[in-house]
């Protein structure tokens, strides 16, 4: 209480006269809402209660005492400027003042006289206060970036002897001096170095005084933070993609705002930005190195994914071995064989012949690649199909050829009886091993027969058929020929088969002759030169 009400007081009392006893009012000052109500309580003893002749309120606002109510038996008056506003109560004294305002602040002092002539006093000083209002947080920055800026939120608001308190939600907002501090008043709460959770309350700021309190808007800092957790995915998974499949990349970041995802191929940006990349009907030139680049305009932050690699395989398709195209001949000809696909590239080749692996050797040569093999020369043997598998990371395809190797006659053979009686048949079978199948001639004794057949047939033998019948086999794509001779003998009826003929007979005659005669003449030439005959003796 200052001095100027003070003094009032004092005068106040000195015209109701001397105190009586303990003041009736509590002590003071008492504080009331501005448009609101305030109840002035009396402290009185029991006896007291309904015993009062008079009960005086009076008011000095620092002008002079001005009267408020007062209770008689002859009635109750009430001062100017109070009609509607107060209401005593004459048992206890209680006085109700409502609809406050700012001239209601001063002294009020009561005097309260009991039947029995006992004076009771009491004074106190009323504070009218302005009603708590417009309580609003302020921060001088609308958007913040993690880690980096530091938040200063102001709490303000309307009303008399506020104290200002912080909510995070609804439970007090915790400082530790650092990082979250309040100012000596609490009305400012600063932030250094904000993290995304700090001001995700709601965040609050409640003003209040004795009397009342009100609460401020709910308040959400956006806070702007990453990109961060990049991650991206590839489907199918496989590093090995085959040309024409559909692949799609798929990419995320923790980003506030959201990140822009920009795709990138090989180090270069493609035009492609979002958090899907699809490759449809994937062409070989996409193989390589893809990530995305995530990106934050708010916090000017960047963050590259790791990088995901697959190679597009073109499938196989078309496969075909090229070989000769003229006539192979055993032992003479060179058979060379490529084999090729029309799309794809083979990572592996495989030769087989007639469903086996082919197997090299000294005259049967494949190339390191293994697109080509080469035979020099070709024999019978290496006729057959080949085939060639061409097989990649996606694909295989094969393609045979067939190669025939033109060879002979060879083995040539007469199958038939080599002797005869007159009036029986005779056939003979000539046989040869050939590529293409021989062709036959047949000669007797010599000289062409005309029959140009595997078989040579005689219906019923007679004696000149007897002697040597040759069976010559040619072929007339290797331009070879071999011959075989047979000996016929046809036998008289009744000449026995171990005796010999007459020409024979003949024959060996004659051969002893031509023995003797040149004897002698070796034995006369030798004479004649003088050289020396050894006795074989």
């Amino acid at each position: 209480m200052d001095l100027f009400h003070l003094r009032s007081l004092v005068i106040l009392l000195s015209a109701v006269g001397c105190c009586n006893g303990q003041s009736v009012l509590p002590a003071g000052p008492l504080e009331g809402v501005q448009g609101k109500n305030v109840t002035f309580k009396t402290i009185i003893i029991p006896t007291d209660v309904g015993n009062f002749i008079t009960v005086s309120w009076n008011f000095n606002g620092g002008s002079g005492l001005v009267p408020v109510v007062t209770s008689a038996p002859k009635g109750e008056t009430v001062g100017a400027g109070y009609a509607g506003r107060v209401s005593l109560n004459s048992s206890t004294g209680v006085l109700n003042l409502a609809s406050l305002t700012a001239k209601d602040v001063g002294d009020y002092a009561v005097t309260m006289v009991t039947s029995a002539a006992v004076q009771r006093t009491g004074a106190t000083l009323l504070r009218v206060l302005e009603p708590v209002s417009a309580v609003t947080i302020t921060s001088n920055l609308n958007e913040v970036v993690e880690f980096n800026s530091t938040v200063v939120l102001t709490c303000s608001a309307k009303g008399s002897f506020l104290t200002y308190k912080w909510l995070n939600g609804t439970t007090p907002l915790v400082t530790d001096g650092k990082h979250v501090t309040l100012s000596a008043n609490s009305t400012v709460l600063t932030v250094a170095g904000v993290f995304r959770k700090d001001l995700v309350g709601p965040i609050y700021c409640t003003a209040f005084n004795n009397l009342e309190s009100d609460n401020s808007a709910p308040f959400n800092l956006t806070v702007t933070y990453g990109p961060e957790n990049i991650a991206m995915t590839v489907t199918p998974t496989a590093e090995i993609q085959k040309k024409g499949s559909n692949i799609t990349l798929t990419c995320s970041a923790q980003s506030s705002p959201a990140a822009v995802l920009q795709w990138i191929h090989n180090g270069v940006p493609l035009s492609v930005v979002g958090p899907k990349l699809v490759l449809d009907n994937v062409a070989v030139a996409q193989s390589g190195n893809y990530s995305c680049m995530a990106s934050n305009a708010k916090t000017l932050r960047y963050l590259e994914s790791t990088t995901a690699k697959f190679t597009v395989v073109e499938a196989i398709s078309g496969a075909k071995i090229t070989g000769p195209n003229g006539t192979l001949v055993a032992g003479n000809s060179t058979a060379n064989l490529s084999c090729q696909a029309t799309t794809g590239t083979a990572d592996a080749r495989v030769w087989l012949k007639n469903g086996a692996a082919l197997s090299p050797s000294n005259r049967v040569v494949v190339s390191a690649d293994k697109s080509s093999i080469t035979i020099k020369p070709v024999q019978k043997e290496d006729s057959g199909e080949y085939q060639c598998k061409l097989t990649n990371a996606v694909s295989t395809d094969s393609a045979s050829l067939k190669i025939v190797i033109s060879f002979g006659p060879e083995t040539v053979s007469v199958k038939g009886v080599n002797s005869v009686k007159v009036t029986e048949p005779v056939m003979l079978k000539c046989a040869a091993v050939s590529l293409p199948a021989a062709t036959y001639t047949w000669k007797f004794n010599g000289t062409l027969t005309g029959v140009m057949t595997a078989e040579y047939g005689i219906d019923a033998a007679v004696a000149t058929n007897s002697g040597i019948y040759t069976c010559e086999a040619s072929n007339a794509v290797t331009g070879l020929s071999t011959s075989v001779n047979h000996k016929l003998s046809v036998k008289e009826e009744g000449t026995p088969d171990d005796g010999l003929s007459g020409g024979q007979i003949a024959g060996i005659v004659i051969g002893v002759l031509i023995a003797l005669v040149l004897i002698i003449v070796g034995v006369r030439y030798m004479r004649r030169k003088k050289i020396p005959i050894e006795s074989p003796y």
